[in-house]
């Protein structure tokens, strides 16, 4: 039966696990439980859905109590701080990945797919972290693992969204809006991956793939902002 090192998880965690199975659970993706129908706890999504909210409430607090930006600034903020390119980094630099469970498939994809597992299993680590302890052990967590990252975020401009910048480039330029059309959805429900193309009129500027319509359409509007073409 599969099992976690806790004391290496506690270490590099820095929390003190009280129930091993919470997290042995946030870190179990459900493609895991195809292949192994007899384990005995479930997948990860549940704390994946809990997680988040915890993370968006103590990034929040966190924003609001340090930073006296307007609220839009503030939202876009705590946006680059939480989107699953910064969280898959977090895991990685935790090495949060060789505790995961998936299927053979799964193990074998190592792109963006993976980027998405890794963000979500974060997520569901916050959750195990704040069911197995409190709320102030999961945000001293936050602060020091993904809060951390926000001078940089704010220093390089990494908040800007880019379908935002687009659209204000687009209308200085031409005097029209951009727009954006699913080019294409591959993969099961639990993993899709959408492309999707920026257009200008009927003109593609710029094409982006990601695992929502919106995650594909800011890579969409990144790109077309790097091609310069409209």
């Amino acid at each position: 039966m599969p099992s976690l090192d806790q004391k290496e998880l506690e270490q590099i965690l820095e929390v003190k696990i009280n129930n091993p199975d919470l997290y042995l659970s946030a870190f179990t993706h459900r493609s895991y439980l195809n292949e192994n129908r007899g384990f005995h706890l479930p997948h990860n999504e549940r704390l994946e859905f809990l997680g988040d909210a915890v993370l968006e409430l103590a990034a929040t607090e966190y924003l609001y109590k340090n930073y006296n930006h307007p609220e839009g600034e503030l939202t876009n903020f705590r946006s680059a701080l939480v989107n699953y390119k910064m969280l898959s980094d977090i895991a990685r630099r935790l090495d949060l990945e060789k505790f995961l469970f998936m299927s053979r498939g799964e193990a074998k994809d190592t792109g963006r797919a993976r980027q998405v597992i890794l963000a979500n299993c974060i997520e569901a680590v916050i959750g195990a972290m704040y069911l197995d302890s409190d709320f102030n052990t999961v945000r001293q967590f936050i602060e020091r693992h993904i809060l951390v990252e926000l001078p940089k975020i704010i220093a390089g401009e990494k908040y800007v969204d880019p379908k935002s910048r687009l659209q204000e480039l687009v209308q200085e330029k031409r005097g029209i809006t951009p727009t954006y059309s699913v080019v294409s959805e591959t993969g099961p429900d639990h993993n899709k991956i959408f492309v999707v193309a920026a257009l200008v009129g009927t003109v593609e500027v710029g094409r982006g793939s990601g695992p929502s319509k919106q995650e594909a359409e800011l890579a969409a509007a990144e790109n077309a902002l790097k091609n310069n073409q409209f």
